[in-house]
């Protein structure tokens, strides 16, 4: 009886983070040989009654085009998989077997469903990094899934350039002379003093504990 392939889960919504995704998710694939690499791509439309046997969707908004049909999503699907898999090294020889799914769910539930339905051995997922009221608004997918997900997940973060640091003000410059004037005593000016407070400072002293064990910390009166 042949041994079972090692089965990983990657998702897809044709973004750059996402072929590298890809990306990962073969090379994890191809380190485990002989291996079943399941792609997946998500379309927002569950809550719509689609027969996937009939060609086009119903439209949207007044005179709008037609949604693309469940075929031509996955037709679109794998001539971007063949696109992208074929710049990967040794892929027709990697022992590496490649299907494509398109699933009417959200890409958080549609990933861990199809990993549990296969007993999947990996889940990788690209993160986008977003961060404060975007995140909060548009939810983390990968966040979701390492939460819900059975198996082990692989989280592909975004490029350093992609990051939406947040923006961090430059520090007081009347702080900056309170703290050089008193050779780091004052860490605050005096408007800033009321927010922050004054600080603890503590002093290791060459004292040892009752039991011997650690020096005590003391803290400044």
């Amino acid at each position: 009886m042949p041994a079972k392939p090692f089965v990983v889960v990657v998702g897809s919504d044709f973004s750059d983070q996402a072929v590298r995704a890809l990306r990962a998710a073969y090379e994890q694939a191809q380190s485990h040989a002989p291996a079943e690499l399941h792609v997946v791509h998500c379309t927002a439309l569950a809550s719509t009654a689609i027969d996937p046997t009939v060609g086009a969707l119903p439209l949207v908004g007044g005179g709008a085009e037609a949604v693309e049909s469940l075929e031509e999503i996955r037709s679109d699907l794998v001539q971007h998989l063949d696109a992208h898999l074929a710049e990967l090294p040794g892929f027709r020889n990697a022992g590496v077997r490649v299907l494509a799914h398109v699933v009417l769910d959200s890409p958080m539930f549609a990933l861990t469903r199809l990993a549990d339905a296969l007993e999947a051995n990996l889940i990788v997922v690209g993160s986008h990094g977003r961060h404060g009221v975007a995140r909060w608004l548009l939810g983390s997918v990968a966040d979701a899934v390492v939460r819900q997900a059975s198996c082990s997940v692989l989280v592909v973060p975004p490029l350093a350039a992609e990051l939406s640091a947040p923006t961090i003000e430059p520090p007081c410059p009347q702080c900056l002379v309170a703290r050089q004037q008193s050779s780091g005593a004052e860490q605050w000016c005096e408007q800033h003093r009321v927010r922050h407070g004054r600080p603890h400072v503590y002093h290791q002293t060459e004292r040892i504990s009752a039991d011997g064990s650690f020096p005590l910390v003391v803290p400044e009166s």
